[in-house]
């Protein structure tokens, strides 16, 4: 470990270091020309590689190209042009020091005081689907090193990755006299970190996903979406990060109206999306479905014919909890179903699309966030979920478990009618997306009854049927819609109790994993009961 040089003066960010010389190298050429014209007009000295060289030369504005400095020529499809002592010497040379001074002197080398810089493009590579050999070409090599090395010398060279970090030095300099503020630097110095640690996490992720085994080492990294104005509670702080998959979703969303989404917003969002894709898109011919989500758990689902139909029959299994919920649909909204969302208090409602009527309709709740995704997540490719333990990271494969017709198991004297096993297979679906212990009663293509997140198996199937009880007299039915329902089970029954209160609230067949050891006195029971009963082989555990 290097020590600290005691010839070193402490950092002050109050330090104003001129800029008579900027190293420009950019892929985003969007705003070079007008950036490069405005530091060549407040007098300082420009340098560039390759296209950027020859983009600010085409628009007539004084540039070495960076070959002029290193005395030798870009090589190799221009993988080697600012590898060299000449450019680093420049970026790293402390001014504080008389040695570094004197090998500047000595070598040549010039100071360079302001770095511009932004990467290849590896994670829009990634996000397009490119070849193999098209992401690894875009793998940048001299920019990383560049950004760090100035990031590191920050005390006397100010580094952008950006455009706005090329705004901010702009007014900088306005605002010092052409200089540039030791805080300035220093803020740029933490955000370059940042950025070359979410790059190299891209590139660590894209190779863990092609190779075979678990990776010695996990990296994490993202871009800033939205500051929050706290987390799941007041006293948290707390900001929203992309992680470049565009995974189509509320990070991808354009939010059409309404105030910004909180936390909880988001994370419950997300959970709605991801549920309401399990019954695909119809823009593909699938039916409608909404999913109503309240903290994190379905408090109602249907598919029909229409939207403003599954809509109406999702709100009727719990109509209480939807107040304040989010709502989910995967095709594109309608105004009729928009007027129907809008008579209940709603936070988010998200979908693929929506109609201009639909948002006419919304623009009269002004506090109401409409997201329009562009897409629906595909719920069996494969991807990561990660939750944060004390001092560690836990990584999985997402829950995109999927059972074919042909690996249910029917292990009861009665096999499901046809229309049973429609509500079997939709019953399975919301399971995956309902905290454990999970019981999830449908019938005719809507979820009835919801239990989620106990610790006991029997209590979610107790709570499912008092939630049906209570929808029905909210409703007026005569009876509660459990009465010859499906239930699922996202994980085994390990005693008969819990089937048997399914079967009191009124189910006719059950759906579950199977597995335990006690599955013939389940089996059995299910036989006394007259149930039907299949197994998935599957669990769908969701903490």
């Amino acid at each position: 470990m290097p020590a600290p040089n005691p010839d070193l003066p402490a950092f002050d960010p109050a330090r104003l270091t001129p800029v008579k010389r900027a190293l420009i190298s950019v892929s985003d050429k969007s705003r070079l020309i007008d950036q490069a014209k405005a530091l060549h007009e407040r007098g300082v000295k420009l340098v560039s590689t390759g296209g950027t060289h020859r983009a600010i030369a085409a628009a007539g504005i004084p540039v070495k190209d960076v070959s002029e400095l290193t005395k030798f020529p870009e090589m190799m499809d221009g993988r080697v042009k600012t590898l060299h002592p000449m450019v680093h010497g420049g970026l790293l040379g402390d001014r504080d020091l008389a040695s570094h001074k004197d090998a500047m002197h000595d070598h040549g080398i010039l100071s360079i005081d302001l770095l511009i810089v932004n990467l290849y493009p590896f994670e829009q590579a990634v996000a397009v689907g490119g070849s193999y050999e098209m992401c690894v070409e875009n793998i940048d090599i001299g920019g990383p090193a560049m950004i760090r090395a100035a990031a590191k010398n920050h005390a006397h060279v100010a580094v952008c990755t950006d455009a706005d970090d090329v705004d901010a030095v702009l007014a900088d300099m306005d605002a010092n006299d052409g200089q540039t503020s030791g805080r300035l630097r220093q803020n740029l110095a933490a955000k370059t970190y940042a950025r070359s640690a979410a790059y190299d996490a891209a590139i660590a992720n894209y190779f863990a996903d092609i190779v075979s085994g678990t990776p010695a080492y996990r990296a994490q990294g993202g871009s800033l979406k939205q500051e929050l104005r706290y987390g799941e509670n007041p006293h948290q702080t707390a900001a929203f990060y992309a992680d470049g998959s565009n995974r189509p979703g509320v990070s991808t969303a354009e939010q059409i109206q309404g105030k910004a989404l909180s936390y909880n917003n988001i994370n419950d969002t997300d959970a709605a999306y991801e549920l309401v894709a399990e019954f695909g898109d119809t823009a593909k011919g699938d039916k409608p479905a909404v999913a109503i989500i309240k903290h994190a758990n379905p408090c109602g689902v249907a598919v029909a014919d229409d939207f403003i139909t599954a809509y109406k029959n999702a709100l009727a299994c719990d109509p209480v909890s939807a107040f304040g919920g989010i709502v989910a649909l995967n095709g594109n909204l309608d105004a009729a179903t928009a007027k129907e969302i809008v008579k209940v208090f709603t936070e988010v409602v998200i979908a693929p699309s929506a109609d201009d009527d639909a948002i006419a309709v919304f623009k009269k709740k002004k506090n109401l966030r409409l997201l329009i995704a562009g897409g629906l997540p595909d719920v069996t490719a494969p991807s990561l979920t990660q939750r944060n333990v004390a001092g560690g990271i836990l990584v999985q494969d997402r829950d995109n478990g999927y059972v074919a017709d042909e690996d249910l198991k029917v292990v009861t004297k009665r096999a499901p009618t046809d229309s049973e096993m429609a509500d079997l297979r939709m019953a399975w679906k919301v399971a995956k997306h309902v905290k454990s212990n999970a019981i999830i009663y449908v019938k005719d293509g809507a979820t009835a009854g919801i239990g989620a997140g106990q610790m006991s198996r029997i209590d979610s199937a107790r709570i499912a049927a008092r939630k049906a009880e209570d929808a029905q007299a909210a409703a007026g039915w005569d009876e509660p819609k459990t009465k010859g329902c499906a239930c699922a089970s996202d994980a085994f029954f390990p005693f008969a109790d819990g089937m048997l209160a399914a079967a009191s609230a009124g189910a006719s067949c059950v759906i579950q994993p199977g597995g335990s050891i006690r599955d013939d006195e389940v089996i059995a029971a299910a036989d006394e009961q007259g149930l039907a009963m299949v197994f998935t082989g599957m669990r769908h555990f969701r903490h």
